[in-house]
């Protein structure tokens, strides 16, 4: 029982990570939450694995350019090959509010690009809320600095592990949106 437990916090930050081969799609959904992410499409779109991307939160402060959108043109993404939603205020939200876009586009693929980190999370929601749409998802994570191998090691991987568990728990009981962000604030004001 021990070496199951031992074994379980010592994976614990590695479980957190999922990612697949990036393979051709129509297009690049990329959650807010920092310039890595919004690289890391990029360099997808680059590369030619998607002509459209579509930023959800794209109001949302990315790097020291501006909001989402300001970043990605700066990186070179020319506007007309971008969709923004403004509304998503968590993962939740971030695959709910793109479904339409996929939709009212009649795109039939995209790749899901979020932190390493936030990738299992990611695909748990994601493949919730787009169970019935016939959509077909690859998800594909950006580097953040998580320390997945030693992830209580430092402070910040830490936190992250331990708010990326309270979350999958609380999503996966349907605690979803700004309120399963509520809890999680209140959940963390216990342990302080």
């Amino acid at each position: 029982m021990i070496v199951i437990v031992l074994g379980g916090f010592f994976e614990a930050g590695n479980s957190l990570i999922f990612c697949q081969i990036p393979k051709q799609s129509d297009a690049i959904i990329i959650l807010s939450g920092g310039q890595d992410r919004i690289k890391k499409a990029v360099e997808l779109y680059n590369f030619g694995y998607a002509p459209k991307i579509i930023l959800s939160n794209a109001k949302e402060l990315a790097s020291s350019a501006g909001d989402m959108l300001q970043t990605a043109l700066n990186l070179g993404i020319p506007k007309e090959a971008i969709y923004t939603e403004n509304a998503a205020e968590s993962t939740y939200q971030n695959a709910e509010f793109t479904l339409p876009i996929m939709k009212g586009h009649n795109f039939q693929s995209a790749i899901v690009v979020s932190s390493e980190f936030h990738m299992r999370r990611v695909k748990l929601l994601f493949d919730r809320v787009y169970k019935d749409s016939g959509i077909e998802l690859t998800y594909v994570g950006s580097t953040s600095g998580y320390n997945a191998k030693r992830w209580w090691s430092d402070r910040k991987s830490g936190e992250t592990t331990f708010n990326e568990y309270v979350k999958m728990i609380g999503n996966t009981f349907g605690y979803n949106g700004p309120e399963a962000k509520r809890t999680l604030d209140q959940i963390k004001s216990w342990f302080r």
